[in-house]
């Protein structure tokens, strides 16, 4: 004989951890990630204003 369920047992799915554990990793991996181009583009900045010339204008031709 088939079991009867309720249809709102049916429609949920399983306690989250599994889904909460992807969201948080996934949320670390991003953080990671933009904190590693903050400092890229910090040491790019950084780079350009040190090198000589990088504020001069270029000259005009007459």
């Amino acid at each position: 004989m088939v079991e009867q369920i309720s249809a709102n047992r049916a429609k949920q799915g399983r306690s989250g951890k599994r889904v909460l554990l992807v969201l948080v990793i996934g949320l670390a991996l991003a953080a990671i990630a933009w904190f590693g181009l903050e400092f890229y583009g910090e040491s790019i900045a950084t780079q350009s204003a040190t090198q000589p010339g990088a504020t001069e204008t270029p000259a005009t031709a007459h």
